[in-house]
């Protein structure tokens, strides 16, 4: 296991990216929230779009502990657009990491050059916009989102 760069306490890497609606998201602006970033690797992709599903399922609950749920892969905005309204996911985000390609994943220490895609990952970002969670998953691993839940209610 490769050591990773980034590391609870760290503060998180900030973006800007486009979400499945041409609005763009800044997780500075999201700070006084806590923010989960879910990380999956492709659109129209089986794990990926359970683990989609989940956070849009889930969106009250995450509301009532003050986390936003973003998903974010390396797809384009039109992708992300086409899947969330195949899904139903009207209440999640799903920010387009497109171009340049795989720069919010490169700075969460993600991206797989050799595929061009992100890993699988959750992470929590505290209101003051500090890493407090980490969990990389395998690729065919669905993320659990109770672990989250769990870890937030603490």
């Amino acid at each position: 296991m490769e050591e990773r760069l980034l590391k609870i306490g760290d503060t998180a890497p900030d973006f800007t990216l486009q979400n499945q609606n041409k609005v763009d998201v800044n997780l500075k602006a999201l700070q006084g929230n806590k923010v989960l970033l879910s990380f999956h690797p492709l659109a129209w992709t089986r794990i990926c779009d359970i683990q989609m599903r989940t956070l849009e399922a889930k969106n009250d609950e995450l509301k009532r502990l003050n986390i936003i749920a973003l998903g974010i892969s390396v797809d384009s905005q039109p992708c992300k657009k086409e899947w969330a309204d195949y899904m139903k996911i009207t209440k999640t985000d799903l920010l387009a990491d497109f171009w340049p390609h795989g720069d919010v994943a490169k700075k969460y220490d993600l991206f797989i050059q050799k595929s061009g895609i992100s890993g699988r990952a959750n992470f929590l970002i505290d209101e003051e916009g500090k890493v407090s969670f980490i969990r990389i998953y395998a690729i065919p691993e669905v993320p659990d989102i109770e672990e989250i839940i769990r870890f937030a209610m603490k």
